[in-house]
């Protein structure tokens, strides 16, 4: 008779004690809110900003806007233009358009079909020249042909929002206002200056931060620093003028 053995049962290997952080909670438990407080930057101080902008003072005075205009109307219409395209192409298209329309009343007796000549290689030229011939008749019809001097009235002319209504009350009527276009939002964002998830996050940070003595220029001094130092892809630390108090942890010096 063949011998029956039988298998006793193996009692199963206690998992090993899952790792614990002092606060008692796993780490992969912990709130994403506060893993990303652990990550955030330390804010600028008053007196860091007060350098930084004091800087770009010295290096550039009177620092300018690139986009080319004779007057608020034209500003207008090139800032307008100027969305999803470069200041350089919108300055070469405008340069004959501005000879024979520089105002709401040439630009209306130019034309649509006219005006889409002129602008063609500018991207979604249908669309902003439909906008500046609207724009241009109610600025004729609401304003008696000139330029409104309150944000709320330029945000209400097609193709402008607020950041079209920053930069004319800037440059064509001094106020200081931010305009925050890719480069000041990138550059806020980078160094740390006013971190934002949207345009207006950053205007509102940007304005709480900077002294009221450099804001007139303010913006123009972080567009062109994100123009041609704080690039998006290959940023030039080594010429940086504000390299030691950026807080982007990636910087190349």
């Amino acid at each position: 008779m063949a011998k029956i053995t039988r298998k006793l049962p193996t009692t199963p290997k206690a998992k090993p004690p899952k790792r614990v952080k002092k606060s008692g909670k796993p780490a992969a438990a912990r709130p994403a809110r506060a893993r990303a407080a652990a990550k955030k930057p330390k804010p600028w101080t008053e007196a860091e900003v007060r350098a930084a902008f004091s800087r770009f003072q010295k290096a550039n005075p009177e620092p300018r806007g690139e986009l080319e205009h004779l007057n608020p109307y034209t500003l207008l219409v090139a800032v307008v233009l100027s969305a999803q395209a470069t200041d350089a192409g919108v300055n070469r298209a405008t340069r004959t358009l501005f000879a024979v329309a520089d105002s709401p009343q040439k630009m209306l007796a130019l034309g649509e079909d006219k005006l889409r000549d002129y602008i063609r290689t500018i991207g979604l030229y249908r669309n902003k020249a439909k906008n500046v011939i609207a724009l241009s008749q109610k600025l004729i019809d609401e304003f008696g042909g000139d330029v409104p001097r309150t944000r709320a009235e330029l945000e209400s002319l097609p193709g402008a929002g607020r950041k079209t209504a920053n930069v004319v009350l800037n440059m064509a009527y001094g106020e200081r206002t931010m305009a925050v276009d890719t480069h000041v939002f990138r550059v806020a964002n980078r160094t740390g200056l006013a971190p934002g998830n949207t345009p207006l996050e950053v205007e509102l940070g940007l304005e709480r931060v900077i002294p009221h003595e450099f804001m007139l220029h303010a913006h123009h001094w972080l567009i062109l620093h994100g123009r041609y130092t704080c690039l998006a892809r290959k940023p030039r630390c080594e010429l940086c003028l504000i390299n030691d108090l950026c807080r982007w942890p990636e910087k190349t010096v």
